[in-house]
């Protein structure tokens, strides 16, 4: 079985994305890894080549910045990286910029890797997601955050990155998928917030028009706009560590309260008392192979 990793990269340092770390969190799982580097205006390409693995492998593209609907330059983007990988590889993982997995995840991802390499009814593996908010100490709880995703795929050049490059689909069909007890945890909403709120402004022109990224425009990111943060407490992946010793803000997530109307406060009870999320979207569909 050979396992072949691919990510796709712009401005890791303007922006302080976790790269490096998302990188190394699936390098065991991996017998090579895709770098696409994109048009950089700073020295994301000598960050990327500071990583030492004789896994990794680089290449280079250029971003079509005029693609500002729904952030579809971003899965252009991983369909570019993902054709890179050549047919000799069985399974691809796929990691964002600012996501990382937990070591303690990896023998559960290589024992479903094995059990359904071979299994045509399975295009890839669904995991679950953390995400952290504010600081490495809570993570969003609200409905507004996706639970699972689609982040381990067959090598079959048939899937394609669908809409922002959150998932997969196949034909425009939703992926078969299998659910692995393994999360990913993502660092995304986790920065400076001087660095959070130039990074908010720029993504959005991903989305959408000049005038509304100028209407949302801020200096500092204002990290208590949240709904609802649950205090985390267990630990992060090992290479994460060095970057969460040197985290240089603060934020107490537990003055949070949740805040939602009615209907979604009712939701919200509902999911943590039954662990149902009624009216989830998922852009998958979950087969028991």
């Amino acid at each position: 079985m050979k396992v072949c990793g691919f990510t796709i990269i712009r401005n890791a340092i303007k922006y302080d994305y976790p790269v490096v770390e998302a990188i190394q969190s699936v390098l065991p799982l991996c017998d090579k890894f895709i770098v696409l580097i994109g048009n950089s205006e700073d020295e994301t390409e000598a960050l990327i080549k500071g990583i030492i693995s004789d896994k990794i492998e680089i290449h280079y593209s250029v971003w079509d910045d005029t693609l500002r609907e729904g952030g579809k330059v971003l899965a252009v983007e991983t369909n570019k990286a993902f054709d890179l990988i050549d047919q000799t590889f069985d399974w691809a993982i796929y990691i964002q910029s600012d996501e990382a997995i937990h070591e303690r995840y990896h023998e559960a991802i290589k024992q479903s890797l094995l059990n359904y390499k071979s299994n045509d009814k399975v295009n890839g593996l669904l995991l679950k997601y953390l995400h952290f908010y504010g600081s490495y100490d809570y993570v969003g709880t609200s409905r507004k955050w996706y639970r699972n995703e689609i982040r381990i795929i067959k090598n079959d050049k048939r899937i394609r990155s669908f809409r922002d490059a959150q998932g997969f689909r196949i034909n425009d069909r939703k992926l078969n998928v299998v659910p692995v007890e393994a999360f990913v945890y993502h660092y995304g909403w986790v920065k400076d917030p001087l660095i959070q709120a130039r990074k908010h402004k720029d993504f959005n022109k991903l989305w959408h028009d000049d005038a509304y990224v100028a209407s949302i425009a801020k200096e500092i990111y204002n990290y208590s706009d949240i709904d609802a943060l649950a205090l985390f407490q267990e630990s992060h992946p090992e290479v994460m560590k060095q970057r969460i010793e040197k985290k240089n803000w603060d934020f107490d997530g537990s003055k949070i309260t949740q805040r939602a109307g009615i209907k979604d406060k009712f939701l919200y009870w509902f999911e943590n008392a039954t662990g149902i999320r009624l009216f989830e979207y998922r852009n998958y569909t979950i087969v028991k192979p």
